[in-house]
């Protein structure tokens, strides 16, 4: 059974439970629910949620712990001598992985499964006609293992189905057993609650730790082939699979900061002075119409912006400032990633901006304004000191986004990393480095692939400490005004 149809099956036997607790709480207050500690519909949730709760956690660890076993029983299958020279057991791994899925899709299309797997040759012609590719041809060994975890997963499905629909059978019938009218359902129902928002809230840190540990632990492990002075202190970036690399993180962070910076430049101006109009000239129906079109930007996907720089910013900048002024012959460069990348971000810094000053008391405005100031100097002297804490967040946390943006630095920015103040020369930055050396079948024991780790650990470091200064500035704003 598929996971989707068991979910489907265990929210219509929560359901089923949930009318059945109401039932049963009326009827044994016969009828009377003045008589019952909690309302019926509280009955009827702690009966749906001891279905919910037990086979929700079931289904989470026993997906998590799936994984583990089928890769195991398949390990178990692949003999040493038939892993090829060039490879190494990941990479052979992942050709089980697609090899299974491509028996599944032969056996799906009525082909005889059983006499391929004896045939390897004829087996690789027919993963090529149902769009298999193969990293390499399959082995009698790499059959068996695709076999077994074609057969340990659909064991394992049907091992969870009857766990999880006797586990929800059996929370149900816990959950009825326990309903009389003296059972305090309402309390009980606001206990389950608050722990699945606390277990909500841990979900959210246990994510954070967890990605800090995996780039942690591959960092050290990169620092353990690659020497970490080379790494931070060399200028120069040349990653050579195979070896003699020149792995200097300082090109990587100069394009990444120098396209965030022209971003900024961007954005900040525009961003403020729109979100100054919205917010104290602007009518209610303007600014009903105009915040909406802003705040359109936002949703626009990066790919759009991307393509957006590639076909039209960066021709129209090559043509009419970089040739005639001798900078540059490329579309490609860092003015053009900045640009359009501050037109993505407008909408953080307009929208937050507007917010801030929105929240500045009209107390204020009105004691300037009684004193003789006009609306600009109020706005000037009085408006935007008291915002600057929140703007400057709103700032930093644009900030923050530009610096983790790849797609417009792919498109706009090209890939060459390099230390130049010139704008109109192709730059690269961290997030486009750390999405090249993970591109393709890779093998994390090398330097030119770990290095992505490093880079990754650097650039969260920097954006957690941008937006640790932005929160601390906006809650010590909110801490003023609210």
């Amino acid at each position: 059974m598929s996971l989707g149809l068991l979910c489907l099956l265990l929210l219509a036997l929560a359901v089923l439970g949930y009318v059945l607790g109401q039932r049963k709480a009326i009827s044994s207050a016969g009828g009377d629910i003045r008589k019952l500690h909690s309302l019926p519909n509280f009955y009827g949730s702690i009966t749906a949620l001891s279905v919910i709760v037990p086979t929700a956690a079931l289904l989470v660890v026993w997906l998590f712990a799936e994984g583990f076993v089928i890769q195991s029983n398949a390990l178990s299958h692949i003999l040493p001598a038939d892993v090829p020279a060039d490879s190494s057991m990941n990479l052979v791994m992942a050709d089980v992985t697609r090899l299974a899925a491509g028996l599944a899709t032969l056996a799906g299309q009525g082909a005889d499964v059983a006499a391929l797997a004896k045939d390897p040759v004829a087996l690789k012609t027919a993963l090529g006609g149902a769009g298999v590719a193969m990293g390499h041809d399959p082995n009698p060994s790499m059959i068996a293992a695709a076999q077994a975890v074609e057969s340990t997963a659909w064991l394992s499905r049907l091992l969870l189905t009857v766990l999880a629909l006797a586990l929800g059978v059996a929370g149900a019938a816990w959950g009825l057993s326990r309903i009389k009218p003296e059972f305090r359902a309402r309390n009980e129902t606001e206990r389950v609650a608050m722990g699945l928002l606390i277990a909500a809230s841990l979900i959210a840190v246990l994510t954070t730790v967890g990605i800090v540990l995996s780039l942690f632990s591959e960092t050290v492990h990169f620092f353990q082939l690659y020497p970490a002075s080379q790494f931070f202190f060399s200028a120069s970036w040349n990653p050579k699979f195979g070896g003699g690399s020149d792995l200097g993180i300082w090109p990587l962070v100069w394009g990444t900061l120098y396209v965030s910076v022209i971003s900024l430049i961007v954005a900040v101006p525009i961003g403020l002075l729109s979100a100054i109009y919205l917010a104290e000239y602007a009518s209610k129906s303007v600014r009903s119409v105009v915040k909406p079109l802003i705040e359109i930007l936002a949703g626009i996907p990066t790919i759009v912006y991307g393509l957006f720089a590639l076909i039209t910013v960066g021709p129209l900048l090559r043509d009419f400032i970089a040739q005639p002024m001798g900078w540059g012959n490329s579309a490609s460069s860092v003015m053009t990633a900045g640009l359009v990348m501050g037109i993505m971000v407008i909408p953080f810094v307009s929208s937050l901006s507007d917010d801030i000053i929105n929240a500045v008391p009209q107390s204020l405005r009105d004691g300037s304004l009684g004193l003789g100031a006009t609306p600009s100097e109020t706005i000037r002297q009085v408006v935007i000191p008291a915002a600057l804490p929140g703007i400057v967040g709103a700032v930093l946390l644009a900030a923050s986004r530009a610096i983790g943006e790849t797609m417009i630095v792919v498109l706009g920015a090209g890939a060459a990393a390099k230390l130049s103040l010139n704008p109109f020369e192709a730059m690269t930055t961290v997030t486009v480095k750390i999405v090249s050396q993970l591109t393709g079948d890779t093998e994390f024991n090398s330097p030119e692939t770990l290095v992505a780790f490093a880079l990754g650990l650097t650039l969260f470091t920097l954006t957690l400490c941008l937006n640790i200064v932005a929160l601390v500035i906006v809650r010590k704003y909110r801490e003023q005004y609210e």
